[in-house]
């Protein structure tokens, strides 16, 4: 057997023993989120989520501190054994993004999850977009994943501090349905999701061999701050149960509902998924338009 075999047969094994004794939890592992700061939004929901399964650390990080001291109180009073840290990070700012990665490897010594979750949405039409509006959505919403990517992949590479004998990690990017398919969202905000779930996907080949896995998930219509003026206008007018219809689930969904996927793809657990888009939205993406009546 050549030597590179051999390498590869025992590389194996140590992963193959260390799944073997996979928990639901994170325990001992220190994860970052990005765009955790939305009272409705999914950060604070996956914050929350992966609190559940007990990690050492984690770091809730926004543009402000904007209600991020609330979210460290709610879970640190409800999941004493974590900790929670607050930071104001601009997830598309090279140096805030590395100042945050390298604070939690000084501090405890490793980085296992990072949830890249910060960006923006618009609703303009391509006539109304312009170069600057364009550049802006690919800043906040794909500049940002590839700086975690690039950043917190490095940082996972690193062994030998915190207990941590492997290489390895969890990467999980915030993409869209409107980055699978048109017509869910504005020219500018689909490119960025469709650039955010390539990126991802060319990523997880950038890092083979490494236990490193980059995924993206792709919520469709989930009620959040960022969709909250269109539920509410929905409510005003009476057409709230109008709401998320196109999907074979006939509902809408809640910002939880993506925050237990992310957890979940945060865990050894989903060890054997990497570079995938993962779409959590009721069905939507699933088929091409249904003529009611037709084939169902």
């Amino acid at each position: 057997m050549s030597s590179s075999a051999s390498k590869v047969n025992e590389r194996a094994t140590q992963i193959f023993s260390h799944l073997a004794q996979i928990t639901p939890s994170l325990k001992d592992k220190v994860c970052i989120v990005t765009g955790a700061g939305s009272i409705y939004g999914i950060g604070r929901s996956a914050a929350i989520s992966l609190a559940k399964r007990g990690p050492r650390a984690i770091y809730v990080t926004d543009l402000t501190l904007d209600n991020l001291d609330g979210l460290v109180k709610v879970i640190q009073s409800t999941f004493p054994g974590v900790d929670c840290i607050a930071r104001a990070v601009d997830a598309a700012s090279t140096d805030a993004v590395r100042g945050i990665i390298d604070e939690a490897m000084s501090t405890y010594g490793r980085l296992d999850v990072f949830f890249a979750n910060a960006g923006i949405a618009t609703a303009s039409r391509l006539q109304d977009e312009d170069a600057e509006s364009f550049m802006n959505v690919m800043r906040v919403n794909t500049l940002s994943c590839f700086l975690a990517i690039k950043y917190a992949g490095a940082a996972m590479l690193k062994t030998g501090s915190g207990n941590k004998e492997m290489t390895g990690g969890s990467i999980i990017c915030t993409a869209s349905v409107a980055g699978l398919r048109s017509g869910a969202g504005s020219p500018e905000y689909s490119a960025s999701k469709a650039a955010v779930i390539n990126l991802c996907q060319t990523s997880a080949y950038q890092f083979a061999g490494t236990n490193i896995r980059v995924n993206a998930v792709c919520p469709g219509l989930i009620e959040t701050g960022m969709t909250k003026t269109t539920f509410d206008y929905a409510r005003e007018r009476g057409t709230s149960h109008k709401i998320g219809q196109l999907n074979p689930t006939k509902r809408y969904g809640i910002a939880s509902e993506i925050a237990h996927v992310v957890a979940f793809l945060a865990s050894d657990e989903a060890s054997y998924l990497n570079g995938q888009a993962i779409a959590v939205d009721g069905g939507l993406s699933a088929s091409l338009p249904v003529v009611p009546g037709k084939f169902h």
